[in-house]
């Protein structure tokens, strides 16, 4: 449970840095002159920005955490039983790949809210 703890005081750390950092660039400017469609296409880039940011830097927290516990548990894993270390090593790769595939798909998607939408 501490360790759980530990972990979730981290990524709440994280988060909390990451919405300091993006305050300046939320940050409205005073211009004049602005009709109210252009002003209209502003915020909606910035929700869409915001949008984009939050989900792949999720997938690739997720993806990140997610692949590093399982080399963990490979390398744990041949350690404690060498003989199996090809069908280790075949499922690990297999289960990277599959990590990865999300965290692309989360970059599509990214890509599609970002100049689709």
């Amino acid at each position: 449970m501490n360790k759980f703890v530990k972990r979730l005081w981290m990524l709440g750390l994280v988060l909390v840095l990451a919405a300091a950092l993006a305050v300046p660039a939320l940050a409205a400017g005073e211009e004049t002159g602005e009709t109210a469609a252009q002003t209209e296409t502003q915020e909606s880039s910035g929700g869409k920005t915001m949008a984009s940011a939050l989900a792949i830097g999720l997938a690739a927290l997720g993806g990140a955490l997610g692949m590093g516990i399982a080399t963990g548990k490979a390398a744990e894993s041949i350690g404690r039983q060498p003989e199996a270390e090809g069908k280790i090593r075949t499922t690990l790769m297999l289960g990277l790949v599959f990590i990865e595939t999300a965290i692309i798909y989360a970059l599509l998607v990214v890509i599609l809210i970002i100049f689709v939408l």
